[in-house]
């Protein structure tokens, strides 16, 4: 079953340690400011002492940071089965938008008990359902709430069934199946009278 984990308030700011924009978590982002023969270690700890899980190579893109630590210096990374820490001194944000039509590209999310999944493709979700059928969903409008950098989104589609509905929102979830955490939750209808789906969803593809 999935598990909810504990909310996590992130003070959301400009960075001393990083030159960003105030913005939401999870957020896409890629490494700079790393020589071409070295890496970006990924740590157990929020910590430069802290072991090391992995890395980043030097050129890495796309990594995905589903929030900050309390200092907000060290962000929280998935790596093999679980997560770990990467200094954010040496990440960029892609700034992914998420406006009133679109849902970012690569944007996938997924459930177990019973096992489901979405994949958004050009403001279509590829849904598969518990029952190893597949549809298509086509987003009408993913709205907002009118707060800047707020990723919570109502989203309004249709699909062979009728009108579908999802609600997506930032909270840190788990698959259930790993360690690795998510930074987006969501509840899914896929049809009128379709049954509630929760799951978790991630920005990367």
């Amino acid at each position: 079953m999935l598990r909810i984990l504990k909310r996590v308030v992130v003070a959301v700011g400009v960075l001393a340690a990083v030159p960003l924009s105030a913005q939401e978590y999870p957020q896409l982002f890629d490494v700079v400011d790393v020589s071409a023969d070295d890496v970006l270690n990924i740590r157990h700890e929020p910590s430069s002492s802290g072991d090391v899980l992995g890395s980043f190579a030097a050129d890495a893109t796309g990594i995905e940071v589903m929030t900050l630590n309390s200092t907000q210096r060290w962000g929280l990374v998935n790596t093999g089965e679980g997560t770990g820490w990467v200094f954010m001194r040496y990440l960029r944000g892609q700034g992914q938008p998420i406006d009133h039509y679109n849902m970012p590209v690569g944007l996938r999310c997924f459930g177990t008990e019973p096992f489901w999944s979405i994949r958004n493709e050009g403001g279509v979700w590829h849904f598969d359902s518990v029952d190893g059928g597949a549809e298509d969903l086509t987003i009408e409008i993913a709205q907002d709430s009118g707060i800047a950098q707020d990723f919570r989104r109502m989203v309004r589609l249709t699909g062979p069934d009728g009108p579908a509905t999802a609600y997506i929102y930032p909270e840190m979830c788990n698959d259930g199946m790993s360690d690795r955490a998510y930074g987006l939750s969501i509840g899914l209808m896929a049809g009128p009278s379709a049954p509630l789906l929760t799951g978790c969803c991630s920005l990367s593809p």
